[in-house]
């Protein structure tokens, strides 16, 4: 969800620079709110459960994207083995393939501590492959994630979010190396009520429901809406945030996207791979530093075991170090 968020400057900023030129995007019919608020984009939805599914129905799935018309050029955002394949058929028909470089060596040698360097953020090498067919692009300014001016009178009502300091709170991963420890983040937040009056909301996966509403009840002024609202419902929940709290997740991009503030807390990965928040400020994203604990960034996406066996990375940060970051930068 989170590659899929951060495509959205570069698609925005080709509608906007190049009008006159059809766009028609291939996504999950789930992420159709991110692109709300890109005029002249056209929509393609998959079905990979059933017409489209397995090599069979990519084939399918390419003979249904060309009964749209004419194309000059195949922009492959993703190279995974279905994209892969969808551009080969694409190919066969004489339509030109540009594919993302997601920068993989360099990658491995950032997490086998070799070069630790800042690397290319994902948006700027989306940007890299429209350029290589052509099609310079400057980054459209955010906000990059607008709901429709419907979807915001309707969500504001299911939302009851009021007045005052809202902080949004997103405590979990998808892989554990990635969390933080729960006491931690609870803690943090205790700490956050005694200096002022806040309200937290908690952000997470359909998945996660049970652990985030145990999470909920841990945190005096805390609400989980999860239950009741979809990812249009939550973007504009976001928005209306003083500021986040999140781990390196898809809730981070989504928040940072939608133009709000958000602390972002780091352990096994870091921001030097390119996935940080988009257009935040480094000192909003929280780490131990790489000169303290070398052994870290050690993945680039939060899969695997901590070799340590300590998870050093996130139990050394302490919500002590992380409440005063968030004095620091002016936010308590």
């Amino acid at each position: 969800m989170g590659d899929v968020a951060l495509t959205v400057p570069a698609i925005k900023g080709m509608r906007e620079q190049y009008p006159e030129d059809e766009l028609v995007l291939l996504t999950r019919s789930e992420f159709k709110p991110f692109f709300t608020s890109v005029q002249g984009l056209k929509l393609f939805f998959p079905d990979f459960g059933q017409r489209h599914r397995g090599i069979p129905g990519l084939f399918i799935l390419f003979r249904d994207i060309k009964k749209l018309g004419h194309f000059d050029y195949v922009i492959d955002l993703h190279n995974v083995i279905r994209s892969k394949i969808l551009s080969f058929f694409f190919r066969t028909s004489r339509v030109k393939v540009k594919t993302i470089d997601k920068g993989r060596r360099e990658k491995k040698l950032l997490i086998e501590g070799k070069r630790k360097v800042q690397l290319k953020h994902s948006v700027e090498r989306y940007l890299d492959v429209f350029k290589s067919a052509g099609f310079k692009i400057t980054p459209s300014p955010g906000p990059w994630i607008i709901p429709s001016a419907e979807t915001l009178n309707a969500s504001l009502n299911i939302t009851g979010i009021k007045e005052g300091v809202n902080i949004g709170v997103a405590p979990y991963a998808k892989h554990i190396l990635k969390m933080w420890p729960e006491d931690n983040m609870v803690g943090l937040l205790k700490m956050i009520s005694r200096k002022i009056n806040a309200k937290f909301w908690i952000f997470g996966g359909q998945e996660e429901s049970d652990r985030l509403i145990s999470f909920q009840r841990k945190v005096p002024g805390s609400v989980y809406a999860g239950s009741r609202l979809g990812l249009d419902e939550e973007l504009v929940l976001m928005k209306k945030l003083s500021f986040m709290i999140s781990m390196d997740s898809s809730n981070m991009h989504m928040a940072a996207l939608a133009g709000v503030k958000v602390i972002s807390i780091w352990g096994t990965t870091d921001p030097l791979a390119g996935f940080g928040a988009w257009m935040q400020p480094a000192e909003y994203s929280v780490r131990i530093p790489v000169d303290q604990l070398t052994c870290r960034p050690c993945t680039v996406y939060g899969a695997g075991k901590c070799w340590r066996k300590d998870h050093a990375c996130m139990v050394w940060l302490t919500p002590e170090m992380v409440f005063k970051k968030l004095e620091e930068l002016g936010l308590m």
